[in-house]
Protein backbone atom coordinates (compact mmCIF):
# COMPACT_ATOMS: atom_id res chain seq x y z
CA UNK A 1 0.00 0.00 0.00
CA UNK A 2 2.81 2.45 0.69
CA UNK A 3 4.48 1.50 -2.52
CA UNK A 4 1.25 2.54 -4.52
CA UNK A 5 1.17 6.20 -2.40
CA UNK A 6 5.04 6.44 -3.75
CA UNK A 7 3.92 5.80 -7.12
CA UNK A 8 1.34 7.54 -7.31
CA UNK A 9 3.45 10.98 -5.51
CA UNK A 10 6.21 9.99 -8.25
CA UNK A 11 3.64 10.25 -11.57
CA UNK A 12 2.15 13.36 -10.31
CA UNK A 13 5.24 14.91 -9.75
CA UNK A 14 6.81 13.60 -13.08
CA UNK A 15 3.10 15.15 -15.21
CA UNK A 16 3.56 18.45 -13.33
CA UNK A 17 7.09 19.04 -14.23
CA UNK A 18 6.70 17.78 -18.17
CA UNK A 19 6.21 20.29 -20.87
CA UNK A 20 2.39 19.20 -20.94
CA UNK A 21 1.85 20.19 -17.86
CA UNK A 22 2.74 23.70 -18.46
CA UNK A 23 0.41 26.66 -19.53
CA UNK A 24 1.46 28.73 -22.54
CA UNK A 25 1.67 32.47 -21.82
CA UNK A 26 -1.07 34.41 -22.89
CA UNK A 27 -0.09 37.03 -25.73
CA UNK A 28 3.30 38.43 -24.14
CA UNK A 29 1.80 39.01 -20.50
CA UNK A 30 4.02 36.48 -19.51
CA UNK A 31 1.41 35.36 -17.27
CA UNK A 32 -0.02 31.58 -17.68
CA UNK A 33 -3.79 30.72 -17.49
CA UNK A 34 -3.63 29.17 -14.08
CA UNK A 35 -1.54 32.65 -12.92
CA UNK A 36 -4.36 34.27 -13.92
CA UNK A 37 -6.85 32.53 -12.93
CA UNK A 38 -5.47 32.73 -9.55
CA UNK A 39 -4.95 36.68 -9.24
CA UNK A 40 -8.93 36.80 -11.07
CA UNK A 41 -10.31 34.38 -7.84
CA UNK A 42 -7.86 36.39 -5.35
CA UNK A 43 -8.98 39.72 -6.25
CA UNK A 44 -12.63 38.41 -6.59
CA UNK A 45 -12.38 37.41 -3.17
CA UNK A 46 -10.50 40.96 -1.77
CA UNK A 47 -13.76 42.60 -3.43
CA UNK A 48 -16.14 39.83 -1.80
CA UNK A 49 -14.25 40.56 2.08
CA UNK A 50 -13.65 44.17 1.67
CA UNK A 51 -17.10 45.29 3.52
CA UNK A 52 -16.89 43.04 6.35
CA UNK A 53 -12.89 44.02 6.61
CA UNK A 54 -14.25 47.73 7.15
CA UNK A 55 -17.14 46.88 9.49
CA UNK A 56 -14.52 45.10 12.05
CA UNK A 57 -12.01 48.25 11.40
CA UNK A 58 -14.48 50.53 12.42
CA UNK A 59 -16.10 48.40 15.26
CA UNK A 60 -12.39 47.73 16.60
CA UNK A 61 -12.00 51.57 16.95
CA UNK A 62 -15.17 52.04 18.57
CA UNK A 63 -14.86 49.39 20.90
CA UNK A 64 -10.96 49.13 21.58
CA UNK A 65 -10.49 51.53 24.41
CA UNK A 66 -13.55 50.41 26.18
CA UNK A 67 -11.82 46.57 26.28
CA UNK A 68 -8.79 47.91 27.10
CA UNK A 69 -10.53 49.47 30.25
CA UNK A 70 -12.13 46.59 30.97
CA UNK A 71 -9.29 43.99 30.58
CA UNK A 72 -7.42 46.98 32.84
CA UNK A 73 -9.78 46.70 35.70
CA UNK A 74 -11.20 43.30 35.98
CA UNK A 75 -7.87 41.44 34.20
CA UNK A 76 -6.68 39.96 37.38
CA UNK A 77 -10.76 39.05 39.28
CA UNK A 78 -11.19 37.47 35.60
CA UNK A 79 -7.77 35.63 35.55
CA UNK A 80 -8.38 34.13 38.94
CA UNK A 81 -12.47 32.89 37.80
CA UNK A 82 -10.84 31.49 34.62
CA UNK A 83 -8.49 29.31 37.09
CA UNK A 84 -11.19 28.40 38.75
CA UNK A 85 -13.42 27.09 36.71
CA UNK A 86 -12.99 23.88 35.00
CA UNK A 87 -15.26 23.55 32.23
CA UNK A 88 -17.38 26.33 30.79
CA UNK A 89 -20.05 24.51 28.91
CA UNK A 90 -21.65 23.55 32.40
CA UNK A 91 -22.80 27.48 32.80
CA UNK A 92 -25.41 29.70 30.91
CA UNK A 93 -24.42 32.38 29.14
CA UNK A 94 -23.73 35.45 31.43
CA UNK A 95 -27.31 37.56 32.54
CA UNK A 96 -27.51 41.12 33.14
CA UNK A 97 -29.90 41.58 35.94
CA UNK A 98 -32.35 44.98 36.34
CA UNK A 99 -29.95 46.48 39.15
CA UNK A 100 -26.76 45.94 36.87
CA UNK A 101 -25.43 42.80 38.56
CA UNK A 102 -23.92 40.20 35.67
CA UNK A 103 -24.04 36.63 37.01
CA UNK A 104 -23.33 33.22 35.50
CA UNK A 105 -25.67 30.66 36.38
CA UNK A 106 -24.23 26.94 36.46
CA UNK A 107 -26.46 24.45 33.87
CA UNK A 108 -28.70 22.14 36.19
CA UNK A 109 -27.03 18.84 36.22
CA UNK A 110 -28.33 15.76 34.82
CA UNK A 111 -29.26 13.99 38.33
CA UNK A 112 -30.22 17.26 39.30
CA UNK A 113 -32.70 17.52 36.51
CA UNK A 114 -34.46 14.06 37.09
CA UNK A 115 -35.22 15.41 40.70
CA UNK A 116 -36.68 18.62 40.09
CA UNK A 117 -39.07 16.75 37.53
CA UNK A 118 -40.02 14.03 40.46
CA UNK A 119 -40.77 17.02 42.89
CA UNK A 120 -42.76 18.65 39.93
CA UNK A 121 -44.88 15.45 39.58
CA UNK A 122 -45.78 14.64 43.21
CA UNK A 123 -49.00 15.70 44.01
Amino acid sequence: MRTDAIGLILVAALTATSPLAEEQPEHGSGKSLMQMGAEMFFKGLTDEMEPALEELRSLTQEMGPQMLQFFAEMGPAFGNLLEEVEDWSAYEAPEMLPNGDIIIRRKPRKDEQSDAADEAIEL
